[in-house]
């Protein structure tokens, strides 16, 4: 239940909303000493901050004008609380300053044995670059469609059979699939998806159950991509009354691939889960291997992750032989689809990207202390934007690129120092691609059911942030005279539901747009 205060103060602010126009007019009329006294901003900030609704939470604020770079607000900007996804705002801010918004993965298949009479007498290598996005996001929906055009670039090459085994190489990262901290409960969801030099399908099947039109009956169960056997799938669903309520039940046991599905659906309606498989590197050269029987090239091996190869491959020996390259978007739209969908299988990509792609500055620890196309490496590399920045590295504490972990802190004047160097990055490309990236007030991504009106639609640009007991929202605002204003709202340690944290956040974040 949201306070009592908090209700009166949230009425207040929008009855104030539909008064604002009559108070303008109000003010023209009468002497500059004469108008009622507005409570400062500050003021107004700390009352709803200090609803005995939070009476047991921590919170902390930064507020900026960002045209003279006064500091509007401030409450515990120097203390470390968990940021949740408002890390992905660092993780996209080092990515794009250090990789530039133009940058493209490069994902390459090779054959390793001659052809004779349309037969590979080897092995096709399919070369990871971590890209996240092979599969359908960026193909209007079609999953497969990058395995069925190398398919057309075998038969380009002459391959319509192939002899020997599919390898996948992930090398390009290191093999820890999950981030530091992650909980284990939350392995067979989308959003805890394992990472991977070769990523398909968000590395997870997207799973659909149709209620039957009887109580009682199982429901009926399907999944993309279609037809693959990667997965084992046991359907324990349930048909439930029309009137009931949705219960969803999801299970994979760590290590396997068997999905265990007891969703209770009402009846006439359609559940969709997207479910984490294991060894994302072999489901992806599995599928490939499916694409390519179904477009009539057969593989005769099987699939197998480079980590189990007899041999690894010798990409400079000159015995390799190029059949295909896939070219990913651009950064800019990958940190999009990051940013609006908070998605965590991006962000840790990118991570580990930097990793991979940037050198360490000479003053960081030696490399050797960090394995190549790691999390940790990723992290020490992003660390040259934050420094750039303006924020103290000695006193950060990031341990993945997503923020699922609740091992990360920092404190709401390093989030705000982030926003404010992008907002004035010296390359004008950089700074729209991330200011493009943030989700929209009442228009799209995580904001697109917040601040609906009409009056705060499409005048807010910022990151959500949740994990259990924290919240945060960090981005930019307009204010009425077109001000823009950074800002930095962060809640921990709270236990009333996480809508009402929300309330509190959008009633600042209105107060810095409404003419006071």
């Amino acid at each position: 239940m949201r306070s009592r205060s908090t209700s009166r103060l949230l009425c207040g602010a929008r009855l104030c909303l539909a008064l604002t126009g009559l108070c303008l007019v109000f003010s023209a009329l009468r002497p500059l000493a004469a108008q009622p006294m507005q409570p400062p901003l500050s003021a107004s900030i700390e009352q709803i901050l200090d609803d005995e609704a939070f009476a047991n939470a921590w919170w902390a604020a930064w507020i900026m004008n960002l045209d003279t770079g006064e500091l509007v607000y401030e409450r515990n900007a120097a203390r470390s609380f968990i940021p949740a996804s408002n890390t992905k705002l660092y993780t996209t801010a080092a990515a794009l300053d250090q990789l530039g918004p133009d940058f493209r993965y490069h994902t390459v298949v090779y054959a390793d044995g001659p052809v004779v009479d349309g037969v590979l007498e080897g092995n096709l290598i399919v070369r990871g670059s971590g890209d996240p996005v092979i599969g359908g996001r960026f193909n209007d929906g079609d999953r497969t469609e990058v395995f069925r055009a190398w398919a057309d670039s075998l038969r380009a090459a002459g391959i319509t059979y192939v002899r020997g085994d599919l390898i996948g190489d992930d090398d390009v990262f290191d093999d820890q699939p999950l981030g530091y901290g992650w909980s284990w409960d939350d392995e067979p969801y989308w959003y805890s998806a394992e990472i991977s030099g070769l990523s398909f399908n968000d590395n997870c099947v997207d799973v659909t159950i149709e209620a039957a039109q009887t109580p009682g009956a199982p429901g009926r169960v399907s999944w993309e991509p279609g037809g693959t056997d990667y997965v084992r799938v046991i359907n324990r669903t349930l048909t439930i009354p029309a009137d009931s309520s949705l219960v969803e039940g999801y299970a994979r046991a760590r290590g396997t691939n068997v999905l265990e599905l007891s969703s209770r659906v009402p009846a006439g309606d359609i559940d969709e889960e997207s479910l984490t498989v294991s060894n994302p590197t072999r489901y992806f050269v599995h599928v490939l291997r499916e694409t390519l029987l179904r477009a009539g090239i057969p593989v005769e091996g099987r699939p197998v992750d480079v980590d189990d190869a007899p041999i690894k491959p010798d990409y400079d020996g000159g015995a390799l032989r190029r059949i295909a390259v896939h070219t990913s978007p651009p950064l800019s739209q990958i940190v999009e689809v990051l940013n609006k969908k908070s998605h965590n299988l991006y962000a840790e990509q990118l991570l580990k990207t930097l990793a991979a792609e940037r050198p360490l500055a000479p003053q960081t620890h030696a490399p050797e202390e960090y394995p190549p196309g790691s999390a940790e490496r990723g992290l020490a590399v992003a660390m040259e934007t934050f420094a750039r920045a303006g924020v103290d590295t000695s006193r950060i504490q990031l341990v993945d690129g997503s923020g699922l972990s609740r091992m990360n802190l920092v404190t709401a004047e390093m989030t705000g120092a982030v926003l404010t160097y992008m907002w004035r990055h010296p390359d004008p490309a950089t700074r729209e691609a991330f200011l493009a990236s943030l989700p929209i007030s009442g228009v799209d991504g995580t904001l697109e059911y917040r601040y609906r009106d009409d009056f705060m639609r499409g005048k807010v640009r910022a990151k959500t942030g949740t994990v259990s007991n924290a919240s945060t929202l960090s981005g930019y605002v307009a204010g009425a005279d077109g001000t823009p204003y950074a800002f930095v709202l962060m809640s921990n340690h709270y236990t009333v539901k996480t809508s009402e944290v929300r309330e509190a956040q959008d009633a600042v974040v209105r107060l810095l747009a409404h003419p006071r």
